[in-house]
């Protein structure tokens, strides 16, 4: 939402102050703009694999969606692995076998719709509560391990809103190749009236224009908004590394969760009563 107020308001100062005292129809060149766009667009596809064109292409719309995490989204988390644990301290590690083999049948993951819907976050938290039903886990071992799924996970998910940037980066520079193409153009046409010359080189500057427009107006807070969202998405797979590893290390179910509950910052943590008081809602 504010992604999209902002590129009203970059709009609104960069072409109604320019309106005061010239007319935005010296701005529309069409030729120029289509070769900037193209050369955009031919960077982004040559700099990039066909994954890496996919997810940026996905990730892009997912971004002016916004963050999935929000104080109930943790909640909701921190309610469920409670669950799942509570299970285990009761009924042992075996008990949850079922829930994490075919968690799309379990009740206790379809309690959790948000959670069992996101495929890469419900894949990290079963297969580590399946590494625990196995047995023998030595504590450092999997934090390591967790440590290194997490880092190639922030990576991936990094790589789309660097794509944008990088293509972002190269826009200015596009700009001025068209500038200078028309320029060129204009050199070309010596001898035409001043008047006429003057509208051919003022064409040739809506490509500079342009470019930085775009560069700085729009792709790179695009860009610097599809990061954001992938740092806050990554919270709720430390929040599970906290609560399983505090598990894993002995802690009650109770405890593990409050280890979870202090990495969450800001607006998005819960109160420890306020956590409690939900938790108990839930039970059974």
């Amino acid at each position: 939402m504010f992604l999209l107020i902002g590129y009203v308001v970059v709009l609104l100062a960069a072409l109604g102050t320019y309106a005061i005292h010239g007319s935005l129809l010296a701005l529309w060149v069409p030729t120029e703009y289509a070769a900037l766009i193209g050369m955009d667009l031919g960077y982004f596809l040559a700099s990039n694999s066909l994954p890496a064109i996919k997810a940026t292409l996905a990730a892009i719309p997912a971004a002016l969606k916004g963050p999935k995490g929000n104080k109930a989204y943790y909640i909701d988390v921190l309610a469920l692995l409670f669950e799942l644990l509570s299970k285990v301290r009761k009924e042992g590690l075996m008990s949850i076998e079922g829930d994490v083999e075919n968690p799309e049948s379990s009740a206790i993951f379809g309690k959790y719709p948000q959670i069992a819907g996101d495929h890469h976050l419900l894949e990290f938290i079963c297969d580590y509560l399946r590494m625990m039903v196995g047995g023998n886990l030595n504590v450092l071992e999997v934090e390591a391990l967790m440590e290194a799924e997490l880092e190639v996970h922030h990576h991936e998910s990094l790589h789309p809103s660097h794509a944008v940037a990088q293509m972002g980066d190269a826009t200015p520079g596009f700009g001025i190749v068209v500038a200078v193409m028309g320029v060129v153009n204009v050199m070309g046409s010596v001898g035409q009236p001043p008047a006429v010359l003057g509208k051919m080189i003022g064409g040739a500057l809506v490509g500079t224009f342009a470019g930085l427009l775009i560069c700085y107006g729009f792709i790179a807070p695009l860009a610097n908004v599809m990061a954001a969202k992938a740092e806050a998405d990554s919270t709720a797979y430390k929040l599970v590394k906290q609560v399983l590893i505090a598990s894993m290390s002995g802690y009650a179910p109770q405890t593990a969760i409050e280890f979870g509950r202090k990495i969450l910052g800001g607006h998005d943590r819960p109160g420890f009563v306020e956590l409690e008081s939900e938790l108990k809602s839930r039970k059974g």
